[in-house]
């Protein structure tokens, strides 16, 4: 079953979710003379069979993972985009999952100031999150998506078949991002996933697509009333600012929707240790996300360098750290003065 969502963004543009991949595809590419498609190695035998009659068409691969995002990988796709004569009337199609869609748009929006792009998404988060809102960059040594730009696509499509290629893993840490969204929005979502287990899910196809169009639905709707974060927008880093710190802590082994699941937990506890929210939606929290198989602590010992990773995060003003909490489920508030005691007691409680 197909639905189509639309973002009010700085253009709008419309999310089909449920379609087919190569034929909606083919028909967003008429107008554009040179097309560009950047894929991971791991789909190169999927992507390199799409053709098209009307399109010039370019194949770029890059890595997997967020080895993708990076200076490098932006500044070898920069060149090629020049070798193949890429111009305002070309477009950028970013097929993977969210470290692909990141680098294509940055791409796209730093190429002649900007030109369109489509976004593809593979994975659960990809189309959950990181295709949906603009928001596009790369990595740097000192933090994640700290290099970047606001700069929608002119369509996401989002073909659910490619879910049967991910590893339970990946499509578990992919529902973390399903799952802050009825933390912070859409309750519903919490109550369709309550008491399941990740087999459970995966062989619904209809659960399955209602989750991925719910959670798309709360974004495009954040999105539509705050497209470049000054406020509102950051309700969508929820769990984010100790995830952030956990996947550069852990040098990416951890997934990003693993690191979020845990930073989830710890927004939770430090909102209990702060008097927001009471200990029965803490539980709820653990019970969700390990009912899926997704982690919930962190060694304690690395606290002393996460720590600091905290400041690197984008919601924090100077030396103030801000964090997005609860103060019951599906209403959020802003931490702004919780002190180093408060965290570290916050981090304890989820300690490994």
């Amino acid at each position: 079953m197909k639905h189509t969502i639309h973002v009010h963004a700085e253009h709008d543009y419309e999310v089909i979710i449920g379609c087919d991949w190569h034929s909606n595809l083919e028909q967003s590419l008429e107008g554009y003379t040179r097309v560009a498609l950047v894929y991971s190695s791991a789909m190169r035998e999927q992507i390199q069979g799409f053709k098209s009659e009307n399109n010039d068409i370019h194949y770029f691969e890059v890595s997997d993972g967020e080895g993708a995002k990076t200076s490098q990988s932006l500044q070898s796709l920069w060149n090629w985009l020049g070798a193949a004569g890429f111009t305002r009337s070309d477009a950028v199609v970013g097929i993977g999952g969210g470290t692909i869609t990141d680098l294509a748009g940055f791409a796209a929006a730093s190429w002649l100031r900007g030109i369109d792009w489509i976004a593809l998404p593979t994975t659960v988060a990809g189309m959950v999150d990181a295709a949906i809102g603009g928001k596009t960059g790369i990595n740097s040594d000192y933090g994640k998506n700290l290099i970047g730009a606001f700069h929608s696509p002119q369509k996401v499509l989002i073909d659910t078949s490619w879910l049967t290629t991910l590893s339970d893993r990946d499509f578990a840490a992919g529902l973390a991002e399903v799952i802050k969204c009825g933390f912070i929005v859409d309750t519903t979502i919490l109550d369709l996933v309550q008491g399941k287990n990740l087999a459970r899910i995966r062989g619904d196809d209809l659960l399955v697509q209602d989750l991925i169009t719910r959670s798309v639905a709360v974004k495009a709707h954040v999105v539509a009333n705050d497209f470049k974060e000054s406020f509102g927008r950051e309700v969508l880093n929820y769990g984010h600012s100790l995830g952030h710190a956990i996947e550069i802590h852990s040098k990416y082994s951890l997934r990003h929707g693993e690191a979020v699941s845990i930073g989830l937990v710890f927004a939770a506890e430090l909102a209990e240790v702060k008097g927001v929210l009471d200990s029965k939606s803490v539980q709820m929290h653990k019970q969700i996300l390990s009912g899926l198989g997704l982690p919930i602590t962190y060694p304690g010992d690395a606290w002393q360098h996460l720590y600091p990773l905290l400041a690197l995060d984008k919601k924090s003003r100077g030396n103030q750290l801000r964090f997005v909490a609860l103060s019951r489920i599906g209403e959020t508030l802003r931490i702004e003065d919780a002190n180093q005691s408060e965290l570290a007691l916050a981090y304890e409680r989820i300690s490994s």
